[in-house]
């Protein structure tokens, strides 16, 4: 499944990336080196690269007019699903790729049957936070592995969660 949008703004589709690539090592650089500026390394908690493509993630590239601006994932653990790794380049932002990345993300997580969908993010991440306020998403309790660790490392993250219709 392949998501595509078109408007004036351009033609943005979501794919699968079935494997590391070139584009994919270049946005999750970006987004680290994004983070790193914001965030002590005890205050990331990214999915490291070379763990992306294992069996209980799906991984995806987003595409505007051809050229890779953004990535996120999805990983899957048991009773609910996480956003992983979602970053859009400044040059795409505004523009309906992060949205695109999520309403991809959302429907893989409904064909999979499950119906909670969370994510972790920090509290520098403005932008991000709207949009996943926008797209329906409540701030939540701590969750999964973040629950054991140290408050220090979660004091400038931000915890949400959204309710979906399990196929």
């Amino acid at each position: 499944m392949q998501i595509w949008l078109s408007d004036k703004m351009g033609n943005i589709s979501v794919e699968l990336a079935p494997s590391e690539t070139g584009e994919v090592r270049r946005l999750i650089s970006e987004l680290d080196q994004t983070l790193a500026a914001n965030y002590r390394p005890e205050e990331r908690h990214g999915v490291p690269l070379d763990a992306l493509f294992q069996p209980h993630i799906r991984f995806f590239l987003a595409r505007l007019d051809g050229a890779a601006v953004g990535c996120g994932g999805v990983a899957f653990f048991p009773g609910f699903a996480e956003v992983k790794r979602m970053y859009v380049r400044d040059i795409a932002r505004r523009r309906g790729v992060a949205q695109a990345m999520l309403n991809r993300i959302e429907a893989e997580v409904h064909e999979a049957g499950v119906a909670v969908l969370r994510l972790e993010t920090g509290t520098h991440q403005e932008a991000a936070i709207q949009l996943y306020l926008q797209a329906g998403f409540q701030r939540c309790a701590v969750f999964g592995e973040y629950a054991d660790m140290a408050p220090t490392a979660i004091g400038t993250s931000v915890f949400f969660e959204k309710r979906l219709g399990a196929s």
